[in-house]
């Protein structure tokens, strides 16, 4: 059996590759899907498809109904949702993300510092499971599929 992980949270830093390479020492049957990591694409997606937008404010409305519609389909076809809030980034995509996992029923893991635990305390408590590493995200993804 095969799963897919949807996995949310910032684009800058590399914690989905992490994540994917220890997954994969690991052996583990998962397959990995996001939002789209190339952050000048994401910003213009919009133009890319439609065309040049009057302003900034169009542009991002055009390229945010792109990147929503991307995120519902790929999240609708996960079995669960892996959410990862940095220390360095503002996190509400990551927030909306988590929220819509929660509302569509998926498994959710939330990785989050410890330092965040008081901001993020009520989206926790309707995760599925709360965890302060990507480490500890990969041991309970394993646990799924433990015979032991």
């Amino acid at each position: 059996m095969e799963l897919t992980v949807y996995l949310a949270g910032e684009i800058h830093s590399n914690w989905r590759e992490e994540l994917k390479e220890k997954a994969k020492s690991l052996k583990l049957p998962l397959h990995f899907v996001g939002p789209m990591e190339n952050h000048d694409r994401s910003d213009f997606i919009g133009e890319e498809i439609l065309g040049e937008q009057p302003n900034a404010i169009f542009r991002d409305e055009a390229a945010s109904r792109i990147n929503n519609f991307r995120t519902q389909i790929l999240m609708q076809k996960s079995d669960i949702v892996i959410a990862l809030f940095g220390e360095k980034y503002k996190q509400w995509n990551t927030a909306m993300d988590a929220s819509a996992a929660i509302t569509l029923g998926k498994p959710l893991i939330i990785i989050r510092p410890e330092n965040l635990h008081h901001p993020l305390k009520e989206l926790s408590n309707k995760a599925t499971v709360t965890v302060e590493t990507v480490n500890q995200a990969l041991k309970v993804l394993a646990y799924i599929f433990d015979e032991k």
